[in-house]
């Protein structure tokens, strides 16, 4: 049986420089490994697979981000997530969530809501917790994930080199008390959720924000087109 501890034990083989969080050094990555893993030997179906869990930290090491984009928990729809906030991969029209936010990108609409090519550019897309069960959107929130999404951050900030955080919505605007505003940007809106009522996120270009903030800092843009 596939394990998030078994992805755990693999992310740590990888030398990440992410394992310096007290998540990882202190016991606390084990502890949720082993509560979601409880609920896998009960029969419950975990998503994403246990091998994309870390997908975000794997695929953006601390030294390389540039943006951080904040999510609440994975599409609970088996098939459908990757390991990366907002990022979706599953056969069907792409969720009302994502297509708000990729209208953002630009007018021509993609073919995949695949987000990879962001996370390989810097672009850390970090759930607030990185399970969650089928059919049961949130169920994970309050397995202590979340000390993981806090210290990330709290990581990037202490960090010289300078990045921007997109804040999207009450829970990731919450944690701009824990970033470095002298060192680093913010650009906070509203969710893109659909049911956001504000609907205060579309029409707030954060991609082109985020470049313009990048380059004004000495630092690459990010090519946000997903082709």
């Amino acid at each position: 049986m596939s394990t998030v501890t078994a992805a755990l034990a693999r992310f740590r083989a990888s030398g990440s420089p992410w394992l310096g969080l007290p998540f990882f050094a202190g016991g606390g990555a084990d502890a949720v490994a082993e509560r979601v893993d409880a609920r896998i030997a009960q029969g419950m179906q975990v998503l994403p697979a246990p091998g994309d869990v870390f997908n975000a930290l794997a695929l953006t090491p601390l030294p390389a981000v540039q943006v951080v984009i904040l999510g609440q928990d994975p599409y609970p729809t088996p098939g459908d997530a990757n390991g990366l906030a907002f990022s979706y991969v599953g056969p069907r029209r792409l969720p009302a969530s994502l297509k708000v936010i990729l209208a953002e990108v630009g007018p021509d609409r993609p073919a995949s809501g695949d987000l990879t090519p962001w996370a390989r550019q810097g672009v850390l897309l970090l759930n607030s917790a990185l399970t969650v069960e089928a059919g049961q959107a949130g169920a994970h929130l309050r397995y202590g994930w979340a000390a993981l999404t806090d210290e990330a951050v709290a990581a990037v900030s202490a960090r010289e080199e300078p990045a921007v955080f997109l804040l999207w919505g009450a829970q990731a605007r919450a944690r701009a008390a824990l970033i470095d505003t002298g060192r680093h940007g913010i650009i906070e809106s509203g969710h893109p959720s659909p049911l956001n009522r504000a609907r205060d996120f579309p029409g707030s270009r954060p991609f082109a924000r985020a470049n313009d903030w990048l380059a004004a800092h000495g630092r690459a843009p990010i090519a946000w087109e997903l082709g």
